[in-house]
C-alpha cells in the first residue's frame, strides 16, 4: 500500500509528515518537488538516524504549496505544532539575555529574557547577551552611575536611593525633563556601541570621590572600570557601519550538522549560539529551516549573512530582513570564521553524542522491547512528597526519546490532607490526563509511578475510568533507597532487569530526576510556607508585598541579612525597619 501511495505524489513543492503505527507524526519535512523527496526515503539508501526513522514509519501525508517558500513556512508550523521527535534538537531551546531600556512612565534599565521577540512589541533592546553575568554587572554599574529609577512600584516619598543621588525622585518630583534627556542619551549611546561614554563617566565619579577623600568608594569604581574594559574588550571587526548583524555557518559530518551564529553588535562579536541536529533530508533544506526556527524564538537582526548554498532570497523575505550570501572581503571573513566555529564544536561533540545515544536513546529502546509495547517515544514519571501529611505535592517528569524534556515537567499541589499515597496518586493521574484529553495533548507511551503495586493500582484505576489505553509500570526503591525493582502493570510481575545493564542505569536515571524534581519543590513550599508565617507578623506587608519579598530572597536568612536600604526597594521605609528589627530579634532569640 506504501509503494502505491508513493507513485501518487506529485511533482510539487509542499511539506510531507511521516507517521507512526500510533498514526503519530515522527518527522515533518519539505521540499522542492516532494515526489522525488518523499521516494528518497524508501527507493534510496539511508543510513543513520534516518534509518531509524523510515524504519518506524507506516504511512505518510503531504500537502502541496505553490512555491518553496511557502512550503518553508508551512514546514515550520507543523514542526511548531507536533514537535516530532525527529526533528527535536539535541540542545533544549535557550533564551539569551538582553538589557531593555524602558523610557515610559520612568527611565529604568532592566536585564530581560525572551523566546519570542516581534519587531510589532517594539521594545528597546540592546544584545543579546550570552554571558547573563556580564549583561546583569553592566545593568548594576549603569544605575549607579545615573539616576534611573530603581525601586518597583510608586513608594509615596522617596527612598534612599534619592538621598544619595541614585535617583532622581520620580515619586515626589518634578523632573528635570532636559537632564532627563540627556542622561537617557548617554545610557542609549553607550548601549548602541559608545563605549568611551560610560568609561569617562566613571572617571569623573572617581574623581569626585576621590576629591571628597572617598578613596574607598574610589577604588571600588576603579575596580569596575577595569571589569567593564575587560567585557568591552570583544573582537574587534572591521565593518565600520555599526549594522547589527549575524554570520551563519555550518558544518557536516557523520550524519551530524553543527550551526554556528556568531552575534555582530555595534562592530564587536558579543558571542554566538551553536547547535547540533541530526541529518535527515537535504543538508541545505534542513540548515535553511533552522535558521527560520531559530529566528521564530529570538531578535531578529538588520543584516544575515548565510554560507554558500543556503537560500538568501527566502530567509530574506519570510524574516523580513537582508539576507545575503558575501563573496568576499571582511563579511566573507566572517562566515569563514563562523563555519571553523561549527566544524570545531561538532568535532568536539561527536564522541559525547554518540555515547549519549547509545546509552540513552538505546536503552529506551531496548525498554520498549522488555515492555512489548510497539511505540516508546515518551514517558511520564511520578512521585509524591508530604511531611506527615502537610505540604503534600507530587511532580511529573518526562522523557523523549531516552532524554529529558524539561519544558513538559510539571507540579502539582495535592488538595490530600494525609499520608495517603494511593489517593494522591488518583488525584494526581485523575487531573494530568483529563486535562490532557480535553486539550487534546500529547499522552505518554509509558507512565512510570514511584512506588509499588498500591500507586499502579491507583493509577490503572483512573485510566480506566478514562478509557485510556496507557502502560504503567511501577519503581520501587529497596530498604537504602537505590532503584530496586521494576513492576509491570498489567500482571503485577517483577521484570527481571540486570542490575548493570542499560536499561536499569536509565530506570534508575528516571526515578532519581522525578525524585529530585518533587523534593525540590516540595522544600521550597515548605520554605515560602514559613517566610510567609514570619511576614504575616508585620504590619504593612500585604499579599502583593509578601510575595515580592518571598520572590527576591526565598529565605527568612537572606532576608534577616539584607540591609533597610534594600528592603525599601519592596516596602516603605518605615515597614522596611520594622521588618528588619522584627528579624534580628528574631534571629537573635534563635
Amino acid at each position: 500500500m506504501l509503494r502505491e501511495k508513493l507513485k501518487t505524489i506529485p511533482h510539487l513543492p509542499g511539506s510531507y509528515q511521516m507517521r507512526n503505527i500510533n498514526n503519530t507524526i515522527i518527522y515533518v519535512g519539505k521540499a522542492k518537488d516532494l515526489y522525488k523527496r518523499v521516494n528518497s526515503y524508501f527507493k534510496g539508501t539511508v543510513t543513520g538516524k534516518t534509518a531509524k526513522m523510515v524504519s518506524e514509519v507506516v504511512d505518510f501525508t503531504y500537502i502541496t504549496t505553490t512555491t518553496e517558500q511557502e512550503a518553508f513556512i508551512l514546514e515550520i508550523n507543523l514542526i511548531k505544532e507536533y514537535n516530532p521527535k525527529y526533528n527535536i534538537l539535541l540542545k533544549d531551546d535557550k533564551s539569551y539575555p538582553y538589557i531593555e531600556y524602558i523610557s515610559k512612565p520612568y527611565p529604568r534599565l532592566k536585564v530581560s529574557r525572551y523566546l519570542n521577540i516581534k519587531k510589532k512589541d517594539k521594545k528597546l533592546l540592546f544584545g543579546p547577551y550570552p554571558n547573563a553575568y556580564a549583561a546583569r554587572k553592566i545593568v548594576s554599574l549603569i544605575n549607579r552611575l545615573y539616576p534611573l529609577k530603581k525601586c518597583e512600584g510608586m513608594p509615596k516619598r522617596v527612598c534612599l536611593y534619592y538621598h544619595i543621588g541614585e535617583c532622581l525622585g520620580y515619586c515626589e518630583k518634578s523632573i528635570d525633563q532636559e537632564k532627563l534627556a540627556a542622561m537617557e542619551k548617554d545610557i542609549l549611546d553607550f548601549l548602541k556601541g559608545n563605549d568611551k561614554i560610560l568609561i569617562d563617566k566613571i572617571m569623573e565619579k572617581m574623581q569626585t570621590f576621590s576629591a571628597n577623600l572617598n578613596f574607598e568608594a574610589a577604588l571600588e569604581l576603579k575596580k569596575e572600570l577595569q571589569y567593564i574594559e575587560v567585557i568591552l574588550d570583544k573582537q574587534k571587526v572591521e565593518l565600520h557601519d555599526y549594522i547589527n548583524r549575524d554570520a551563519i555557518g555550518f558544518y557536516f559530518d557523520e550524519g551530524l550538522i553543527s550551526v554556528q551564529i556568531l552575534f555582530i553588535r555595534n562592530g564587536k562579536i558579543v558571542g554566538g549560539n551553536n547547535d547540533l541536529f541530526y541529518l535527515m533530508s537535504d543538508i541545505y533544506d534542513e540548515v535553511n529551516s533552522y535558521i527560520l526556527n531559530f529566528y521564530s524564538k529570538h531578535e531578529i537582526p538588520k543584516e544575515i549573512l548565510l554560507d554558500d548554498g543556503l537560500n538568501a532570497e527566502v530567509i530574506s523575505n519570510i524574516l523580513n530582513t537582508r539576507a545575503l550570501i558575501p563573496q568576499k572581503g571582511n563579511k566573507k571573513n566572517l562566515i569563514t570564521m563562523a563555519k571553523t566555529n561549527a566544524k570545531i564544536s561538532l568535532e568536539q561533540q561527536l564522541n559525547i553524542i554518540k555515547n549519549d545515544e547509545a546509552r540513552s536513546v538505546g536503552a529506551n529502546e531496548a525498554l520498549r522491547e522488555y515492555l512489548n509495547i510497539p511505540v516508546l517515544d515518551r514517558i511520564d514519571a511520578f512521585d509524591n512528597s508530604n511531611l506527615f501529611g502537610s505540604y503534600s505535592v507530587s511532580g511529573m517528569i518526562v522523557f523523549k526519546g531516552g532524554r529529558p524534556c524539561r519544558r513538559e515537567y510539571r507540579k502539582y499541589k495535592v488538595s490530600v490532607d494525609k499520608n495517603d499515597d494511593y489517593n494522591t496518586m488518583k488525584e494526581v493521574i485523575y487531573r494530568r490526563y483529563y486535562r490532557a484529553m480535553v486539550e487534546k495533548t500529547e499522552m505518554p507511551d509509558l507512565i512510570i509511578v514511584d512506588g509499588g503495586i498500591n500507586q499502579i493500582n491507583a493509577c490503572n484505576e483512573v485510566l480506566n475510568a478514562l478509557k485510556l489505553d496507557i502502560k504503567v509500570c511501577g519503581l520501587k526503591k529497596d530498604d537504602h533507597h537505590r532503584t530496586n525493582e521494576l513492576i509491570d502493570g498489567s500482571t503485577l510481575e517483577v521484570i527481571d532487569i540486570p542490575k548493570d545493564s542499560d536499561i536499569f542505569h536509565y530506570l534508575t536515571r528516571i526515578q532519581d530526576e522525578v525524585h529530585r524534581f518533587t523534593i525540590t519543590y516540595h522544600q521550597k513550599l515548605r520554605s515560602v510556607g514559613s517566610i510567609a508565617s514570619v511576614l504575616d507578623n508585620i504590619d504593612g506587608i500585604g499579599k502583593v508585598r509578601k510575595k515580592e519579598l518571598i520572590k527576591k530572597y526565598g529565605s527568612i536568612k537572606k532576608m534577616a541579612e539584607a540591609p533597610v536600604s534594600e528592603l525599601s526597594e519592596i516596602v516603605p521605609l518605615n515597614v522596611a525597619e520594622d521588618l528588619h528589627r522584627y528579624l534580628q530579634e528574631r534571629k537573635e532569640s534563635s
